[in-house]
């Protein structure tokens, strides 16, 4: 097939596998499409909860026409048995002929040994069509797997004069509807969602996803409160039950305290933590193990100076307003913050409504 075609179909793949960002984890979301005399025949995605993966989903679609047919997928079929059995497998059964892969998946129970499979059963593999959006779009599961720790994707909304909130944090709406709208897609795609308890405490936030019939995309919602000061009273543990809520304090933060909001069915883990700042490393790699891949940021200045300077920032969306809000408001950034965010290389801009958006990117 031409290789146009290829990138075509593989296309494809990517945009079924990005349905199921923030829905998969542990999983990778993974897309798949089945091709035979250059007509689709299967088509599939991992499903929530990180099960059928996409491959087992689009060959159940294809049924018989897999047989001798093109399988693009953007990533390297799974090789061992998980929670269900091997992909290369299926797709070996299937009678498939060749296989279009994005990546060679950095799992250290695949690494190429799902290739080797399909190739040992006399498939065609080839790897590498439309890597570099697979890189993007598998992020999360890659720096899981290299590095221990989820995606850290940061979001901040900036007025005019560099300001993120009014005087003494009072919450302020500084972008525009449609800069808002986004956020919550960008809510709906990430696993979790993480604030400190300042935010919390001066907000009293949801975050969750209220686009229209997506409450269900909502992500877990992460609180970093090293004394455990959240109320309970608050919009985050009384919706506990409904959409998860994981607090993170310090060893030494009160029994009773913990005791009340596990009540309340929040989630509670603690780590080390030093004059009242809990180790950022250690929070990461807990989520990591708890098979968090994709983290949204949401903070405010404090933890997004904090991840900064501790070069835990994978991705920075910086959403600037036309709108100013005034000397007396909370500034957004310092120059060291400023300094830390040079390291990102801006990758994007784009206009929503009257806001803009600057997509930088670890390089």
């Amino acid at each position: 097939m031409a290789q146009n075609d290829d990138l075509r179909f593989m296309n494809l793949a990517l945009a079924l596998g990005r349905r199921g960002l923030g829905r998969t984890w542990p999983n990778p979301a993974v897309g798949a499409v089945i091709v035979k005399d250059g007509v689709i025949v299967g088509r599939g995605w991992t499903q929530p909860g990180g099960r059928p993966h996409a491959e087992v989903d689009a060959l159940r679609r294809a049924g018989d026409a897999a047989r001798c047919a093109t399988l693009y997928v953007t990533l390297e079929p799974c090789s061992h048995y998980g929670k269900s059995p091997p992909c290369a497998d299926a797709i070996v059964a299937a009678g498939v002929s060749r296989v279009v892969s994005a990546l060679e998946d950095p799992n250290p129970e695949v690494a190429g040994s799902g290739h080797a499979r399909l190739r040992a059963a006399g498939i065609a593999v080839d790897i590498g069509v439309g890597a570099a959006q697979a890189r993007r779009d598998h992020a999360g599961h890659i720096r899981r797997m290299q590095d221990g720790r989820p995606h850290v994707m940061l979001k901040l909304a900036l007025s005019a004069d560099g300001k993120v909130a009014a005087a003494g944090r009072r919450p302020l709406p500084i972008t525009g509807e449609a800069a808002r709208e986004r956020v919550h897609l960008l809510r709906a795609q990430s696993d979790a969602i993480l604030v400190g308890i300042g935010t919390a405490l001066a907000d009293d936030p949801m975050l969750t996803c209220r686009l229209p019939g997506m409450a269900s995309y909502s992500p877990v919602r992460v609180v970093l409160d090293s004394a455990l000061r959240l109320p309970l009273g608050s919009l985050l543990v009384r919706t506990a039950r409904e959409v998860p809520v994981w607090v993170f304090a310090a060893l030494e933060a009160a029994r009773s305290a913990e005791e009340r909001l596990r009540a309340q069915g929040v989630d509670l883990c603690r780590v080390e933590a030093t004059n009242g700042r809990l180790d950022l490393a250690a929070v990461l790699k807990l989520l990591a193990e708890r098979g968090i891949t994709r983290l949204l940021v949401e903070g405010g200045p404090t933890l997004a100076a904090a991840l900064l300077a501790a070069d835990r920032v994978d991705e920075a969306m910086l959403f600037e307003s036309p709108k100013s809000v005034g000397a007396d408001g909370l500034d957004g950034f310092d120059q060291p913050v400023a300094a830390a965010l040079s390291r990102l290389k801006l990758a994007a801009t784009e206009q929503i409504g009257p806001d803009r958006l600057d997509v930088y990117r670890r390089e």
